[in-house]
């Protein structure tokens, strides 16, 4: 066990040692190599001397740099080099500059005339042996470094495993038992039934004899489907938090190269190392990025890369070979379009949903994100947990976190509830831009639009409870309507007629009471016409074409699962359905003209309107929806004795921000 830990710590080989020794190499051999001990510079006037006294054997000289070397004769030696030709060497030479070549050609020609000179003369480049050796070897010494440097970036820079001799190998990052911050199921608020399943691996994990003694098999892998932001990748490190065991931790795209093999590679050596270290878990994040479906690909085809990847991936999971104690969690939103073997049983035995959260969970995961901001006493965190339906954890996460930045732009010591309140509209309206210019007819045919809106939800049985209207803009909404909506299971036809009826007040207001219609409306048109289409063509919610769907799930489907005749129909239907929902908003605006003008006139003049003010110009609404009874009952449950208002309309009173008009919640396309 010590040889293996030892040979583990040993660094890893580098190869920036051997570029530093051919560095070397080349300059030794360009001062050292290239030196001669038998040669020596001479004047002209001595060059001249020796060449008509007959000492020269040949002469060289160099084109370039106007230097010449002439070979002395072996029987002359002695008078040339004093110390004689044993230190000088075997091939005894002088060098001398010249001005030019006419001259040296008149000296040899006047030494031969003489017959002092027999020899040769050559006119020859100098042969510098470093300038050889990079002309020769640059250009493949350039082409070597592109390479490295392509195979460094393809594998994943100077990380571990990003050298080109590691290119196969797992980038997978290691959490060994008591490294980095500790997760457990105390930081991951809500979701109490998928912790109630994860918990179950955790026992595994702790105590396998406990299982396998009554003949059971431990999990291979459980596969964790939400929406973005739920949670499922803190799940997961919460998971190896309460097991206490080693944690490899990577991407599904990790594996994904453009070189063939490299993917199966990452995946054989990721469970190589698992088992190693085994009992352990392997989480991949995002695994749809590998383990697509397929032969489902028309651009690739059926032996592409990724592929090759996901078939090493199942046969890992479960093949002929032995994988004891690694478990493997992932995650994924869009678990439909996994491959069916990957989530056969055997290989991801158990999907566990991580959902959005509801009510309760909302105000577990608030108070997990305010544990590091300095609230103050105005702060109610069921208030704040009712106005964010619909919201994830990490959207949660992002309301404190803006609340705190507002407050501390604000020079605050603490932050408040209207602090919050001002998060929930910057996050789901946009940032309120004070710098609009609109002239008054504009914001007079805003104000009526959205009074149109208020007025209609405030009379429809089924439309959701009305918190407040605007007409300050945000982002890139001149104005809205803010609803706090029912979180439904299912939604019955008469809700989803109200909502659009609802959500058309705003363009019939205009064409009532402007005489004209705007731009204004296209968001809510633009829903409207979504939803007519889901309930007609999927939800089988028409006349004439009752209790059929033609949802379709094959992404590469490019086919209409209807004939040109039924999609006819489809369009008279939501024509239609649009048509009679428009027709009703407008005749109810018409029956409550006056406090509609009276409303807008309210908008106009303070820019904000929450529901008390509509309940004074109204009444009190006749419909009592779900949510509202719900509220009521809390409230009356949590309500102080020395409280003698009535907390429900304080409520009302508040800013609340929780759902705008273009966030009421839509049908979904499966229904």
């Amino acid at each position: 066990m010590n040889e293996k830990e030892n040979k583990n710590k040993m660094p890893p080989f580098n190869m920036n040692w051997i570029y530093g020794i051919i560095v070397l190499v080349l300059i030794y051999l360009f001062f050292v190599g290239t030196g001669d001990s038998s040669s020596k510079k001479i004047t002209y006037t001595d060059f001249e001397n020796y060449v008509r006294s007959g000492y020269a054997q040949n002469i060289v000289a160099a084109k370039d740099d106007g230097v010449a070397t002439m070979y002395v004769k072996p029987e002359y030696v002695n008078k040339v080099f004093p110390s004689g030709v044993n230190q000088i060497g075997g091939s005894p030479s002088i060098t001398v500059e010249y001005a030019s070549n006419d001259k040296l050609m008149q000296l040899v020609d006047e030494a031969r005339a003489n017959h002092k000179f027999t020899g040769k003369l050559s006119f020859e480049r100098r042969n510098d042996f470093l300038s050889s050796v990079l002309w020769n070897f640059l250009p493949l010494l350039v082409i070597v470094l592109i390479w490295i440097f392509i195979m460094r970036r393809m594998s994943g820079g100077g990380a571990a495993g990003g050298s080109v001799f590691n290119v196969g190998k797992s980038k997978a990052r290691l959490i060994e038992k008591g490294e980095g911050t500790r997760v457990t199921f105390k930081d991951v608020a809500g979701q109490a039934g998928a912790k109630m399943e994860v918990a179950e691996i955790v026992e595994f994990l702790k105590n396998p004899k406990k299982f396998t003694d009554l003949g059971g098999k431990i999990p291979k892998g459980a596969l964790l489907v939400g929406p973005p932001g739920t949670g499922k990748t803190l799940l997961a490190k919460a998971v190896a938090g309460e097991a206490n065991v080693p944690f490899f931790s990577l991407s599904g795209s990790d594996f994904v190269e453009m070189f063939v093999g490299v993917g199966a590679s990452r995946v054989r050596d990721l469970y190589r190392q698992a088992k190693e270290k085994a009992p352990c878990i392997i989480f991949i994040d995002e695994i749809d990025a590998v383990g697509r479906a397929r032969g489902k690909n028309p651009a690739m085809g059926g032996n592409d890369e990724r592929e090759n990847t996901l078939n090493q991936l199942l046969t890992e999971m479960d093949g002929f070979g032995t994988n004891s104690g690694v478990i493997i969690l992932a995650a994924t939103n869009r678990v439909d379009i996994l491959d069916k073997a990957l989530l056969r049983a055997g290989r991801f035995d158990r999907q566990i949903n991580v959902d959005l959260p509801d009510l309760n969970e909302r105000k577990a995961v608030f108070k997990v994100h305010l544990r590091p901001v300095k609230t103050d006493d105005t702060v109610d965190i069921d208030l704040l947990a009712r106005q964010t339906p619909g919201f994830s954890g990490a959207d949660i996460a992002n309301v404190c976190n803006e609340a705190a930045l507002i407050a501390a732009r604000h020079g605050k010591k603490a932050v408040g509830k209207e602090d919050f309140l001002s998060a929930v509209d910057r996050i789901i309206g946009g940032l309120e831009r004070q710098t609009k210019v609109m002239t008054v007819e504009e914001k007079q045919t805003i104000a009526l639009h959205e009074a149109g809106h208020a007025t209609i939800s405030w009379f429809l049985r089924y439309a959701n409870p009305l918190i407040k209207v605007t007409i300050v803009p945000r982002g890139r909404a001149l104005g809205a309507a803010w609803y706090l909506p029912e979180e439904r299971q299912i939604t019955t036809k008469e809700q989803m007629l109200d909502e659009m009826c609802a959500t058309l007040g705003g363009r019939a207001a205009e064409e009532l009471f402007t005489g004209h219609i705007s731009s204004g409306a296209m968001n809510d048109l633009e829903r409207v016409t979504k939803q007519a289409y889901s309930m007609i063509a999927y939800m089988g919610m028409s006349d004439r074409l009752p209790n059929l769907c033609y949802y379709n799930n094959d992404e590469y489907n490019f086919t209409k699962p209807f004939s040109d005749k039924t999609a006819q129909v489809i369009d008279e239907e939501v024509r239609n359905m649009i048509a009679k929902q428009y027709a009703r908003a407008k005749e109810l605006l018409t029956e409550h003209k006056d406090g509609h003008a009276q409303l807008a006139h309210v908008l106009m003049e303070r820019e904000v309107i929450f529901a008390e003010d509509v309940e004074k110009i109204f009444g009190k609404r006749p419909w009592t929806s779900r949510t509202e009874e719900l509220l009521r009952m809390e409230d009356y449950q949590n309500k102080k004795p020395a409280e003698d208002d009535d907390p429900t309309d304080e409520e009302k009173k508040e800013p609340n921000g929780a759902e705008g008009a273009p966030q009421t919640a839509e049908p979904e396309t499966e229904g």
